[in-house]
Parts: C-alpha cells; structure tokens; sequence
C-alpha cells in the first residue's frame, strides 16, 4: 500500500467512524480532506477547516510528527468560529517541491518562508500562529520577520529562533546528550540510517520527547505515513545540519538568517507554553520571557504532558490559542 492509498483509507475509517461510532473505527481519526495549493517553492498540502470568513489559525506542527497533531485542536477551534489552517511541513504528507532539481533546504529561513508563501496562496493578511518544535520556532520566525502578518503567537518552549554563530557555541555535557541526534544527523552514518530506519527513529523520539504519554501504534501509524514523503529525510538531516553549520544558507535565505542571527524580538502577543514532562531539550520560561516585548502570557500544562503538546493537551492548546487572540 503506497503514501496516498494509506491516506485513503485513513480518511475512510474516519468516515466509517462518523457513520457507526467509533467502536467501528479500525484507525484513530484523522483529517478527512487534504487540499493543495501551489505556494512559494511547493505545493503543499493542508487541512482548511472551519468557516472561510472566520479569523484565521494557521497550526504548524513539528519534527518528527505531522498535522494530526492538532486532529482534537480544529474541532475546538472551530467550534468558536475559527477557520483553521494546517500545512504539512515541506518533507511532510503531500506537500512536495515544485522543482525536482530544488535543494531539499531544511534551514529555519526556509520553512518561516513557506508560511508566508502560504498566506499569500490563500489570500490571507493576517493570521494567529500556533505551534510546537519545528512549528514554533518556524511561528516565531514568521512573528519576529512579519509581524505584521501575525494577529498573535502560541509558542511552545517559547523563542526557539537561533543561528549558526549559536550553533557553534559548545552546552553543559548533560544539555549536549539530550541534542545527540543532532550528531548523528551530522555524520553520513546517520544520514544513511534516517533514511534506512526514520519510522523507529521518529517513534524513538516520540518515547524520549514525552516519557509519559501512552500513545498506541495505530496513533503513531497515523502520523508515521507522513514520514513516508519522499524529502523528509533529506529536509530533516539539512535542518540540522545547518544548524551546526554545515551546510551554508540558500543564498534567497540569508538575508532572512542575517536578521535572525541578531535574534530579534517579537512584538505580537503571546503565549507560551511548557509540558510539565517535556522529555525534549527546551529552554527555561525565564529565560526568554524578555524576547517577547508585547502582550505575554506563559502557561505551563501540568499532568504529564510532554514535548507534542497540542496532542497530548489538546483542550489547554486550543484555549491558549483562543486567548493569545484576546490579549
């Protein structure tokens, strides 16, 4: 069974499951329909839920997971009269490069750049961003570059943009093993065994990023198709890769990672938030709480709630999301 057939039947058993109860549901829920768009670099494909005229949520999921992340936040945002927007990441579900011959570049610029491109595809001035990992440092991007595209920011872990000047600076022996991944990704070796073995490693990681999180098999198969795109292993070993400085900015980009590089404020308002059981390197609230130089909130899920916030919490991330919205 190939990528789209897996999606097929996915969103088959969601509609079995709407029909006759979930008792009759071989699968969890997912998103029945995935539109595309062509926006930017790619053709990216997302979930667009909720009333066309209603304020825009734009969520950005994270590394190694996908959009059903957010499969119990839409229903609550929509509830309140949100349209809902949420993209595979480049390297994700069906968003692919239109140019076959395009580096598969997975520099933070780049993915802040999708975001954008993505408004402008549909048409959209303004949005609230909220996400988790890649999401919330590429939200924080987009909220620091183009503030004036952000109405508001949710953030977990908080101001997540960095640079390669940064990249380079060496951590505490005990802050360096949680990154060891990182290393890996850096060595041919561990290029050759994400793209061997990324389905074990990214359910690895899902175990490590929150230890106390009971996910079934059938809940990571679900997300795990997405890993199936055939440039996530290559946009993943880039982002890190870049992140060490080993790999040298797209030159459309640098300009963008110039200005990162000074790392900006950002003025939107905001929440953060942190699992009390985030297994996962992140920083301390303290620490960046002065990044955020408007409205500001932080909020911590307690309960043992881990690094994918909006799946394991998902009723406190849609209510933070409604509430970065009115500060």
């Amino acid at each position: 069974m190939n990528t789209t057939q897996r999606q097929f039947a996915a969103a088959t058993a969601f509609a079995l499951a709407a029909l006759f109860g979930p008792a009759q549901a071989a699968t969890p829920a997912t998103f029945p329909v995935i539109k595309q768009i062509n926006a930017g670099d790619l053709n990216v494909g997302y979930v667009d839920a909720g009333p066309a005229t209603g304020p825009v949520v734009i969520l950005l999921h994270g590394w190694p997971y996908d959009i059903n992340s957010f499969v119990d936040v839409v229903p609550k945002l929509t509830a309140q009269g949100y349209r809902v927007i949420v993209p595979h990441l480049r390297g994700y579900g069906t968003t692919r490069f239109l140019d076959p011959q395009a580096r598969r570049n997975g520099e933070p610029a780049a993915l802040g750049a999708d975001v954008v491109a993505l408004m402008d595809a549909l048409k959209i001035d303004q949005a609230t961003l909220a996400g988790y990992d890649w999401g919330a440092r590429t939200a924080d991007i987009v909220a620091a570059l183009w503030p004036e595209r952000v109405n508001a920011l949710v953030s977990v872990s908080g101001y997540l943009i960095g640079s390669q000047e940064a990249g380079k600076q060496p951590l505490p022996p005990a802050a360096e093993l949680q990154w060891w991944y990182q290393f890996y990704f850096a060595t041919e070796r561990g290029r050759v065994g994400y793209e061997k073995n990324y389905r074990d490693f990214a359910k690895l990681i899902w175990k490590l990023a929150s230890p106390q999180w009971q996910f079934d098999d059938a809940t990571y198969e679900r997300s795990a198709l997405s890993l199936d795109n055939p440039d996530h292993a290559a946009v993943t070993v880039s982002n890190y890769r870049w992140r060490l400085g080993l790999e040298q900015s797209e030159a459309k980009y640098a300009a963008l990672e110039d200005k990162l590089a000074r790392l900006p404020n950002i003025s939107v308002p905001t929440i953060t938030m942190e699992g009390d059981a985030n297994g996962a390197p992140h920083p301390e609230p303290a620490s960046y709480a002065k990044r955020f130089t408007g409205k500001y909130q932080h909020v911590t899920v307690a309960g043992g709630a881990g690094h994918n916030l909006p799946q394991e919490a998902p009723e406190a991330f849609a209510q933070a999301v409604i509430d970065a919205g009115k500060l």
